[in-house]
């Protein structure tokens, strides 16, 4: 009996064998076509988001292209070849586009994408910085696979397929196989995972948990979802909304000791393009890099924690966030997808104070669709590229970076100004720099500023030495600082010009860093770590390395917020952690308005200072929380508990669903009057 079932057993496995060998034999292009597309997957992600790589990555692709792949089994063998070319050209072009944008933008490409291609031609230079050769190692993949298509074409092995397989059961087969990994990934899914798929507010963890290609397919499905919204998830969208804003309503802060401080007041806000808070008080040889900037910060109200909290959108996520208090999108950007919603903006609530609001930029008016999103926003004008008289030539000494000058742009602005202040008074008005963009790479047109390093050295002698070393000469980093200079030094130009003007009587500045300017960790590691007498990098076991794990590199993203006046000198440093939708509701108690859906709270009454990221990630006084990898780090000496994790989880969800509902579904507009008494004041 046992020898009769090893002869069973034995027969099965010599079948199979038999089997798998003939299946192999028959499909070498199909397979090839998966290992490939496989290992572009792969390797994407090792560039991008790094380790680990999860096995759940490679199942979630390995289903996707099974879809895709079963369906070459409905044409010829002899045509098959060019079916699964085109695929791996699509997905070897794909994996570069992603690479690039992940370089810049820290994310994944979108469908939504589709509609801001045209900002591209305005920032081709800093887009194509971050191009290199090896971002291009993906074709080798369709190379190879030509190279097997040729090898198997010479052994004639198309004819044979066509007359040994069953294409039809192939198909069917290779579904039924992809349809096995679905259920097996539908079932080992946890809650938080769902949640992020259908959010997709976190791109680098779908990409790094469940694979490129199951990130493209879900980005489609979500990207769809808004058009058909009264179908998926408006009743859910909306009474979340009215709970929400009515119990956040019910709680309102109280007065403070800054409670109508500006009331009155005119105010000009300055968005300072890529400025980041490191560089206040930076010095480089013993020079300032920016002087006026420090001057502000040292005379007025400081923020020297406030994080801007952007997504794909960059400035115009800026722009909207401080603006509205609310989140960037998460698919698409505001500006461009989501611009005909009703929102309450801070232009709005002062031009209902009987304020003139203007906004100014020397970029076109279409970028980013400023044009329109401005009118919504609140601006009663807007002075943008055609205002101004601009260099026909790159060439000229007034053509900075992507176009005019700041010091130009200020230059003709301050008589604009000037006139509203004389015949429109009060006034708000948003003046939005352009210089210090990156790539920072107009190194001619930048004032002089030393970024070697002097040092000093015993020789072999004993006699001491006085050196210079490189330092940051030549490297990203140095010219970053070369372009903040250059913009620092138009701001402390514009500040005189409006205070000879009269400008600054009875006007407060409040000047912000709209985001950071995307310099690698390897240039801060450098400039903080830098030995002058190797020229290079000091060793990690060096005490006196300063590390720059990804943590601190996302805590040096802060951008400085200041507010400034002439007339009353504050001196006063708020270390408070502070997002960009904080800042609505702390102006509105400033200047003496009531704001009302801001997810923000007012900076001088709020109890807990919490920061939402589009992406999930959570910043607070105690602790900075990755939502990509479910882990925190603690800022401060005592203990933090699970229970104090999960709240400011659930608070960071409500925020981003609350927001994102309002943007997708237009609720302000369509449940604004639905709003009634906080449910938890009820049960109270």
């Amino acid at each position: 009996m046992k020898r009769i079932r090893d002869i069973d057993i034995k027969k099965e496995y010599n079948n199979f064998k038999r089997e798998a060998k003939k299946y192999v034999s028959n499909n070498i292009l199909f397979l090839s076509y998966i290992v490939i597309s496989v290992v572009i997957s792969l390797i994407l992600r090792l560039v991008t988001v790094g380790f680990p790589i999860y096995f759940k990555s490679f199942l979630g692709d390995l289903m996707i292209l099974l879809i895709i792949g079963s369906f070459v089994y409905f044409f010829k063998p002899k045509y098959r070849f060019r079916y699964l070319l085109s695929w791996l050209v699509f997905f070897s072009v794909l994996a570069i586009g992603n690479t690039i944008y992940y370089r810049f933008y820290a994310s994944y490409l979108s469908i939504n994408l589709i509609q801001t291609a045209s900002m591209i031609g305005e920032v081709n230079d800093a887009v194509f910085e971050k191009v290199n050769v090896f971002q291009f190692f993906y074709l080798f993949g369709v190379l190879a696979f030509i190279f097997v298509h040729n090898k198997l074409n010479k052994n004639d092995y198309y004819e044979n397929v066509e007359k040994n397989e069953d294409h039809k059961r192939l198909f069917i087969y290779t579904l039924v196989a992809s349809l096995a990994i679905f259920l097996l990934l539908a079932l080992t899914i946890t809650p938080s995972d769902t949640s992020r798929l259908q959010k997709q507010w976190n791109r680098e963890y779908i990409v790094q948990k469940y694979g490129i290609y199951t990130y493209h397919v879900n980005d489609i499905i979500q990207s769809i979802q808004p058009h058909f919204s009264t179908l998926f998830g408006y009743d859910e969208a909306a009474l979340r909304f009215r709970n929400y804003y009515a119990c956040k309503w019910s709680n309102s802060s109280k007065p403070n000791k800054w409670t109508n401080k500006f009331k009155g007041k005119n105010v000009i806000f300055i968005h300072a393009e890529s400025i980041q808070g490191f560089l206040v008080d930076l010095k480089i040889n013993g020079e300032y890099v920016t002087p006026n900037l420090n001057n502000l910060a040292h005379e007025g109200l400081y923020f020297d924690k406030f994080y801007p909290q952007i997504s794909v959108g960059t400035s115009s996520d800026s722009e909207f966030t401080l603006n509205t208090g609310l989140m960037p999108s998460s698919s698409g950007t505001v500006f461009v997808n989501y611009y005909n919603r009703k929102y309450y903006a801070a232009p709005e609530y002062f031009s209902n104070m009987g304020y003139y609001t203007f906004s100014a930029h020397a970029n076109n008016a279409d970028y980013w669709n400023r044009k329109i999103m401005h009118a919504v926003l609140g601006y009663k004008d807007f002075y943008a590229k055609d205002t101004y008289e601009v260099p026909s030539s790159t060439d000229d000494m007034d053509w900075v970076g992507l176009g005019l000058s700041d010091k130009s742009f200020f230059k003709q602005l301050t008589p604009i100004i000037k006139d509203i202040k004389d015949n429109k008074s009060p006034f708000y008005g948003t003046v939005i720099t352009l210089s210090n963009h990156s790539p920072f790479n107009d190194l001619k047109k930048y004032d002089e500023f030393n970024l070697t390093m002097d040092y000093s050295y015993t020789d072999e002698s004993g006699n001491k030495v006085n050196a210079v070393a490189p330092y940051l000469e030549g490297t990203a980093m140095g010219n970053y600082l070369k372009s903040a200079h250059y913009a620092d030094a138009a701001l402390g130009e514009f500040i005189e010009e409006l205070r000879e003007s009269g400008i600054l009587e009875n006007t407060v500045i409040i000047l912000y860093g709209d985001h950071e300017a995307r310099i690698s960790k390897r240039e801060f590691i450098r400039m903080y770590n830098y030995d002058p007498l190797t020229d290079s990098v000091k060793d990690e076991n060096d005490p006196t390395f300063i590390s720059m794990d990804n943590y601190n590199y996302d805590l040096l993203k802060n951008t400085p917020l200041i507010m400034w006046s002439d007339e009353e000198k504050f001196s006063k440093k708020v270390s408070y952690t502070m997002g960009m939708y904080d800042l609505l509701p702390t102006i509105a108690n400033m200047f003496g308005f009531k704001e009302k859906y801001s997810l923000g709270n007012d900076i001088f009454s709020s109890n807990e200072k919490i920061v939402v990221f589009p992406n999930g990630n959570i910043l607070t006084d105690k602790v900075y929380y990755s939502n990509l990898n479910d882990e925190y780090i603690s800022l401060q000496n005592s203990p933090i508990d699970s229970e104090y994790i999960n709240r400011i989880k659930e608070y960071a969800n409500e925020i981003l669903e609350v927001s994102n509902g309002i943007v997708v579904h237009d609720l302000i507009l369509k449940e604004e009057d639905k709003i009634g008494e906080c449910e938890l004041e009820k049960k109270k």
